[in-house]
C-alpha cells in the first residue's frame, strides 16, 4: 500500500531576518496573524516590514490599514528604516488607508458593525491585487463598542472574512493586564500569535519575541532577542544552532612566527576558536592585534570587537610596538567595532555581531575582552551568550580569538574563562610576574585540540618591534 506524504503547509516569507527560521518558513499563507505587545515594543514597524518586504522582495502587493497613524505619519516613521512607502504607493505595490474612528460619533449614531470596513478593505485589496494586509491596531477599531457580545461577534467575523479573502493578514493589538490582548479573544481566533516584549533590566533595554502559538506547524518556542536598527527588524534564532559544523585540517598563522612554531601544525587550525587569558598588562590585546593583522596579510577580512579602547586609541597603541593597523582599516580589510558593554544587553551584542558577520563576511573575528560582558549579565547569562557566540562563529567557519582578563587570586575561576575554556579549541595563558625586581612576561599553551604543542612556559618581551620570545 502506497503511503501518501502530507502536503507541505503553505507559508508566506516574512522578510524579517531570522524569523523564517524560527517559524520554519514564515507565516501561514491566507490566515490571520496576531502581533501583540505593550506600547513601544515595535508592533507597527514589525507589520510595516512584513508588508514592504512582501512588495519588494516577493512581488506580493499589500494593504496597510491604520486606525491610529495617518498615511503621512506612517510614511515618515518607517522612512528611518529605509522603507520608501511613497515610492511603493506610486507603483501600486502598497496602499495605505487611514480609518478615523471617533467614539463620540459612534455614541451619537448608536451601535455599529464592521460592514463598512469590509467594503473599504475589500476595495483596497482588489484595487492592487493585495496578498498581504495589515490592520494596526485593533483596539482602536473597537474603541466605540461597549457591548462585548457584539464585539466578539464582529471580531470573529473579521478574522473569518480575512480568511475567505485569502490574504495573509497581520493584526496588531495592545497587551492586556492578564491576557495577551485587551479583548482576550484575538489570540484564540488567530492562527498564529506572536508576542513582542520590551523590557529593561538593570537599566539595560532588551527586546524579545516569542511565538505563543502556530496552528498546523512546528515552530521555535523559546524567547528570541530582536533588534531594530537602520535596516529594520532582525531576529536571531540563537538556540537553533546544532553541532554540525565542518572541521578542516588546514592551519593558519597566529601572527607570530615564534608562537606558530610552538604548535606541531606550525599554527592553529583554520576556523577554530582561541582563548587568551591573563591579568592586566600581559599583552593580550597585542596578541589579538597580531592575530587580526595576520588575517589581513592573507587578504582575509577581519572584524575586531573592542570593549575597552576606541579604534583610534587601539591603532595608536599598537603603532608604538611596530603593529600598524591603519592601512588595513583604510583598505577595509580590518573593521574595528568599538562600544561599551553597557551600551546594550548581552543578546543585543550577539545580534550586532551576527549582523556584522552577514554584512562584512569576515574570516577572522576578535573579541577583546569578553570578560567585560560580566558587567551586564549574570554568570549563567554570560555563559549562555558566549556558547551561542562561539557556535555561530564555528558554523560560519570563522577564525575566532577571545581575550579575557583574569585575576591573580582566582586565575581559572572567572565566569568568562569557565564559560569559554572548555569550548575553545586553543587556550593560551599569559602571565606577568615579578622576578629579581622586574616584571617578566611568559606564555603557556594550556591546550590545543587535535594538535601537539609545547608544554613549556615561553618567556617574552615587548619592544618597539613587537613581541620577541626569549626561549632558545
Amino acid at each position: 500500500m502506497k503511503v501518501l506524504k502530507p502536503k507541505a503547509f503553505p507559508k508566506t516569507p516574512t522578510g524579517i531576518s531570522g524569523l523564517d527560521e524560527i517559524t520554519n518558513g514564515g507565516f501561514p499563507t491566507g490566515r490571520p496573524i496576531l502581533i501583540c505587545g505593550s506600547a513601544g515594543c515595535g508592533k507597527t514597524l514589525f507589520a510595516a516590514q512584513f508588508l514592504v518586504k512582501g512588495a519588494v522582495d516577493f512581488n506580493e502587493p499589500g494593504v496597510f490599514m491604520s486606525f491610529e497613524e495617518t498615511s503621512q505619519d506612517l510614511t515618515k516613521n518607517v522612512m528611518s528604516l529605509g522603507f520608501d512607502l511613497e515610492k511603493l504607493k506610486k507603483e501600486n505595490k502598497i496602499r495605505v488607508d487611514h480609518v478615523r474612528i471617533e467614539r463620540s460619533e459612534i455614541e451619537e449614531t448608536g451601535e455599529y458593525d464592521l460592514e463598512g470596513l469590509f467594503i473599504r478593505l475589500n476595495y483596497a485589496i482588489d484595487s492592487i491585487g493585495a496578498k498581504r494586509v495589515v490592520l494596526d491596531t485593533i483596539e482602536s477599531l473597537f474603541a466605540g463598542m461597549n457591548n462585548m457580545a457584539v464585539l466578539r461577534s464582529e471580531l470573529r467575523r473579521l478574522f473569518q472574512w480575512l480568511k475567505e479573502k485569502g490574504v495573509t493578514a497581520i493584526i496588531t493589538g495592545e497587551r492586556g493586564e492578564n491576557t495577551l490582548t485587551r479583548q482576550g479573544l484575538e489570540e484564540y481566533v488567530s492562527d498564529c500569535v506572536i508576542l513582542l516584549d520590551f523590557r529593561v533590566i538593570d537599566q539595560i533595554a532588551t527586546r524579545r519575541l516569542r511565538i505563543v502559538k502556530y496552528r498546523g506547524s512546528t515552530h521555535g518556542t523559546n524567547e528570541y532577542p530582536f533588534l531594530i536598527d537602520d535596516d529594520g527588524i532582525s531576529v536571531l534564532p540563537v538556540t537553533s544552532l546544532k553541532l554540525d559544523y565542518h572541521s578542516t585540517t588546514d592551519t593558519i598563522s597566529t601572527g607570530l612566527d615564534q608562537l606558530d612554531k610552538l604548535f606541531s601544525g606550525k599554527g592553529i587550525y583554520k576556523g577554530s576558536s582561541t582563548l587568551i587569558t591573563g591579568t592586566a598588562g600581559t599583552a593580550k590585546t597585542i596578541l589579538a592585534s597580531c592575530f587580526a593583522l595576520s588575517s589581513c596579510k592573507r587578504k582575509e577580512r577581519a572584524l575586531y570587537f573592542s570593549f575597552e579602547e576606541s579604534p583610534e586609541q587601539l591603532m595608536r597603541n599598537m603603532l608604538t610596538i611596530g603593529i600598524n593597523l591603519r592601512p588595513q582599516v583604510k583598505s577595509k580589510l580590518l573593521h574595528i567595532h568599538a562600544s561599551r558593554p553597557s551600551l546594550q544587553g548581552l543578546e543585543m551584542h550577539l545580534l550586532t555581531l551576527h549582523k556584522l558577520l552577514k554584512e562584512l563576511k569576515p574570516r577572522t573575528v576578535v573579541i577583546d575582552p569578553i570578560s567585560s560582558l560580566v558587567t551586564i549579565g549574570s554568570n549563567s547569562e554570560v555563559r549562555a551568550m558566549l556558547v551561542r557566540l562561539m557556535d555561530t562563529l564555528k558554523k560560519e567557519q570563522v577564525n575566532a580569538l577571545f581575550t579575557s582578563l583574569t585575576h591573580t587570586d582566582n586565575q581559572f575561576r572567572d565566569a568568562t574563562v569557565d564559560a569559554v575554556s572548555s569550548l575553545a579549541d586553543t587556550w593560551i595563558n599569559v602571565e606577568n610576574e615579578e622576578r629579581r625586581n622586574e616584571r617578566a612576561r611568559s606564555l603557556l599553551i594550556i591546550k590545543s585540540r587535535g594538535m601537539g604543542h609545547s608544554n613549556t612556559p615561553q618567556n617574552f618581551v615587548i619592544s618597539n618591534k613587537g613581541i620577541k620570545f626569549l626561549n632558545k
